[in-house]
């Protein structure tokens, strides 16, 4: 492929990405390679056919180098499994590079290729790009066509799952962009047949004329103080820079039942596969908990057997939302705030998830209540945007998120490469040598 390119561009060939090379997260198809998700049962499951984005990474003239490391069941924030074994952090080898595309962010920050595609519905783009200071951009919800990223033997079928986005990781804001407009644009089995994409320009172009509120406090969950700092090291960049700088907004939708919306929409389909017995266990436990009990961990808990008429509440309240950030959007142009509560954390395999912890600046927390911060945007289907925001104290990446209007993602992909100017973006890891990343 990369001969092919070679010749092409003696010829004078233009596409998009030729000969750029690229990776893809485990979870597309590839004809021709393995895709299973992590899962031991299905290590020979070779696809015959290209996910519609691999296909359009080839036609675009991408060069694809190979597959990178996912959780098992891309259910994780984390990339370890039984048949890839454990992906580290590029920075630090002792701790996790993220998940679920934790091998595409590792490989970014290696130098494997310019680029990579991940998938994202509880931070799976954003997470690891925080963690291994790379870029990437979470598409507006149903921006992208996701047919061919499926579990093995499940037909590669044109379904947009629920909250669930395919996107752009990339080592610069502006290849975000570059290969976002490659991405873009609905399945040609379906919405495709009639309908094409034309993003909105950026609001702006230059950075003073941006208005953006800055967000570092979460109702439900502390900020750890590396991730503060790097969130005010943007924020001093924007208003260094002229931008509009506001601290807090009546605008802005209430985070904490943002955050129990998400997730039990989140939860509401992890159960579709279970059988009756272990449906009915998790449905006695939900029926368990107290009505004052509005915790996370509940709501996770009651999402898992939301019964449809309760989905559709919950989806009700999802609109709800949505029609306030719309409110919001007409006095800002963007939301800065944390993509993770925390740097890069230490690998945990610990078998139960739901009995790991997360370290908080010496305070223990439910390790599933990390995805707050990802849920801000996700819940309503809004486009974020993650850029390398310096190092912490332990020299690890911190990354901070740029949510944008719905449908108009060159907003903060504009924003980005307008900080990636000021405060500086990607730099290789240190030791590249001695890495064993997926």
């Amino acid at each position: 492929a990369a001969r092919a390119a070679d010749r092409a561009r003696a010829r004078g060939g233009e596409r998009p990405l030729l000969g750029i090379p690229v990776t893809v997260k485990e979870s597309y198809d590839i004809a021709g390679l393995p895709t299973t998700w992590g899962m031991p049962e299905h290590r020979d499951h070779v696809p015959a056919e290209d996910a519609v984005q691999v296909a359009r990474l080839r036609a675009a003239g991408a060069v694809v180098l190979g597959k990178t490391n996912v959780p098992l069941g891309l259910q994780d924030v984390q990339s370890f499994n039984e048949v890839y074994g454990t992906t580290n952090n590029p920075w630090n080898q002792g701790r996790t590079p993220g998940g679920s595309s934790g091998g595409s962010a590792a490989a970014l920050a290696c130098g494997f290729g310019a680029l990579s595609i991940g998938s994202d519905i509880a931070g799976s783009l954003r997470t690891p790009a925080h963690f291994c200071g790379v870029y990437a951009h979470k598409p507006t919800l149903g921006l992208a066509a996701s047919r061919g990223m499926v579990p093995p033997t499940v037909p590669a079928l044109p379904v947009d799952g629920d909250l669930a986005v395919v996107g752009p990781m990339a080592r610069s804001a502006r290849d975000l962009g570059l290969l976002l407009d490659v991405m873009a644009g609905p399945d040609p089995l379906t919405l495709g047949v009639a309908y094409g994409v034309t993003l909105p320009p950026a609001r702006h172009d230059r950075l003073r004329d941006f208005r953006v509120l800055v967000l570092d406090e979460h109702p439900l969950l502390p900020t750890g103080d590396a991730v503060r700092a790097g969130v005010e090291r943007v924020a001093e960049a924007l208003a260094d820079g002229g931008a509009r700088v506001e601290r807090q907004s009546a605008l802005l939708p209430d985070l904490a039942e943002a955050a129990l919306v998400y997730m039990q929409l989140l939860a509401s389909g992890s159960t579709v596969h279970f059988p009756v017995e272990a449906y009915e266990e998790v449905r006695s436990r939900a029926a368990g908990l107290g009505a004052d009990d509005l915790s996370l961990d509940a709501a996770r808990l009651r999402g898992m057997v939301l019964s449809h008429r309760d989905w559709l509440a919950a989806n009700h309240l999802r609109e709800v939302h949505r029609q306030g950030w719309r409110r919001l959007f007409a006095e800002f142009d963007a939301v800065v705030c944390p993509v993770s509560p925390t740097p890069a954390f230490p690998h945990d395999h610990y078998p139960d998830p739901l009995r790991r912890r997360l370290d908080i600046d010496g305070v223990a927390y439910p390790y599933f209540d990390q995805l707050v911060w990802a849920g801000v945007a996700t819940m309503p289907g809004l486009p974020a945007t993650v850029v390398p925001a310096g190092r912490s104290p332990e020299a690890l990446p911190v990354g901070v998120q740029l949510i944008g209007p719905m449908h108009e993602d060159r907003t903060p992909l504009k924003l980005a490469e307008l900080l990636e100017q000021r405060i500086g973006g990607f730099r290789a890891a240190p030791r590249l040598s001695r890495l064993a990343a997926s």
